[in-house]
């Protein structure tokens, strides 16, 4: 028997860390997954410390940076192959590596190549996945964990795959959407840029040569040249410090909090933003429960999927309520975040013994109020942005020719 230094994650998704004695890591790996953790990581006791722990930092640090490379749509790629190799009744590891060597991403392959190996050693796939957040959330892992236990890993990369396939589009429909606005956006800066650098200047030295007062809008875009020409380092240095504050706020917790409530409270664009984020609290929700996990731990998977604070302390409450005793419905009117008509649908899906299905319609139900949104959304910035560009052309032209008119006016006087 041998001493063991683990980590992993409770059933609730919080980390813990503790130390066993068994015959191999193997045996830690097959106790933990007993008590419902998912273990992390195994070593023998007092591995970790000094240069190791140094080392392994640059290393966590290499495998994050290379871990961005791989896009979700490689993860859906992974997840119908896998889904289809099970099914056949491939072995994990054979499939993994058969994938490694396909894959379009090396990286992706890499990384896959190692699951087989640490999967060869004993170690559980659930908890193997669990050590690359940024490719397999926690929402990905905990399906797969049930997959594992239950022995229907094809059907939890199928549902896994449905589930990744809508998150995609919907942020595929996203950019599209933003795609026109950001664009005019980006137009109306450096036409502003141009003018205040090579349209008005000349107009100055002409006006200044009048020697009589000039117009306010005239002195306005005057000013504005002046000042762009002459102070735009300090500009400069202002907007970036600006952003780096903003920036520095926003990942405390406090700033965070702050920061997703605003976004929530924007006209038009927060009301859509809502129902994307309770579309995929509503998924997730839907997949977490069909896979067999309790509520409790479906419920806080959910809140770090949704990747909103001020969401995420409703589902919390919510959570907490069930805990309680409250049911399902009384806990997500309680929440204040579900309309009517969605309460009466959960409501009703709780009383048939059906509340996987109906979330997946409540998800569904979002996700095309979504779609109209951004379809529409380009009719309602599209006034916006015309009157911004009536504004600048009406400045620019008084600022221009409100002075030659005085002066013709002058002449004939």
């Amino acid at each position: 028997m041998a001493i063991f230094d683990y980590t992993g994650r409770n059933p609730a998704g919080a980390a813990i860390q503790g130390r066993m004695e068994a015959a191999s890591s193997a045996g830690v790996a097959t106790e933990l997954a007993g008590k419902g953790i998912i273990p992390l990581r195994i070593v023998p006791a007092g591995t970790i410390a000094g240069g190791g722990a140094q080392t392994e930092l640059f290393a966590g640090i290499e495998r994050w940076w290379n871990e961005r490379k791989i896009s979700l749509s490689d993860v859906i790629m992974f997840c119908r192959q896998m889904a289809t190799l099970v099914r056949a009744g491939v072995p994990i590891t054979r499939g993994l590596r058969g994938l490694a060597e396909t894959m379009r991403n090396p990286e992706f392959g890499r990384i896959l190549h190692e699951i087989a190996d640490e999967i060869e050693r004993g170690h559980e796939l659930a908890g193997i996945l669990q050590r690359h957040p940024r490719i397999f959330s926690n929402l990905f892992v905990a399906v797969v964990h049930i997959g594992e236990t239950s022995g229907k890993l094809d059907d939890a990369f199928e549902r896994l795959h449905g589930y990744l396939s809508l998150e995609e589009e919907t942020r595929k429909r996203v950019k599209s959407a933003m795609r026109y606005p950001t664009m005019v956006l980006f137009a109306i800066v450096i036409a502003i840029g141009v003018i205040n650098v090579f349209v008005i200047p000349p107009f100055s030295k002409l006006f200044a040569s009048f020697g009589s007062d000039l117009p306010l809008p005239t002195r306005i875009l005057m000013t504005s040249s002046r000042l762009s020409s002459e102070y735009w380092h300090v500009a400069l240095v202002v907007c970036l410090g600006i952003g780096w504050w903003v920036r520095s706020y926003v990942r405390t917790a406090e700033g965070r909090m702050a920061w997703h409530r605003w976004q929530l409270s924007l006209p038009r664009f927060g009301g859509i933003l809502e129902r994307a984020l309770l579309a995929r609290f509503c998924r997730t929700l839907a997949v977490t429960l069909r896979a067999g996990l309790p509520v409790t731990q479906c419920l806080a998977i959910a809140a770090r999927a949704v990747d909103n604070d001020w969401v995420a302390k409703r589902i919390g409450e919510m959570r907490a309520d069930i805990e309680s005793g409250e049911s399902l419905t009384g806990a997500a009117h309680a929440s204040r975040l579900f309309t009517p008509l969605v309460l009466q649908m959960i409501a009703v899906g709780e009383e048939t013994g059906a509340v996987e299905s109906t979330l997946a319609e409540v998800a569904a139900y979002y996700e095309r109020e979504v779609d109209f949104d951004l379809k529409h959304i380009s009719d309602l910035i599209e006034p916006v942005m015309i009157v911004v560009v009536g504004i600048l052309v009406l400045g620019l032209a008084l600022g221009v020719y409100l002075p030659m008119w005085e002066l013709a006016s002058a002449s004939r006087g």
